[in-house]
């Protein structure tokens, strides 16, 4: 299923700026950065739970914002893109 992770970590001391670095490492693990706090990622239902778990061990309840989008497995319709970054197919060939 494509999950669509936003996240807004309060940056204004060393540790936010600390946590806003290791959710995004983490993200880009498992998926795409469309937007600089938004990650496309396609997952199991088991890789999301462990996504979760991992990001909500990072980030502080009281000063940050995680949020998850399950956009399911016939996404295609659901995303318009519209700009200058140029679109990405999740499950399309990656040449590294």
């Amino acid at each position: 299923m494509l999950v669509l992770i936003t996240y807004d970590v309060n940056t204004e001391d060393a540790a936010g700026r600390k946590r806003l670095r290791q959710i995004a490492k983490q993200c880009v693990n498992y998926g795409q950065r469309v937007q600089c706090s938004v990650f496309e990622c396609l997952l199991e239902p088991a890789q999301c739970r462990a996504l979760q778990a991992a990001l909500c061990k990072i980030m502080d309840p009281e000063k940050d914002s995680l949020r998850f989008y399950y956009l399911g497995s016939r996404y295609e319709n659901k995303i318009e893109h519209f700009g200058a970054q140029t679109a990405y197919q999740p499950e399309g060939t990656l040449i590294l």
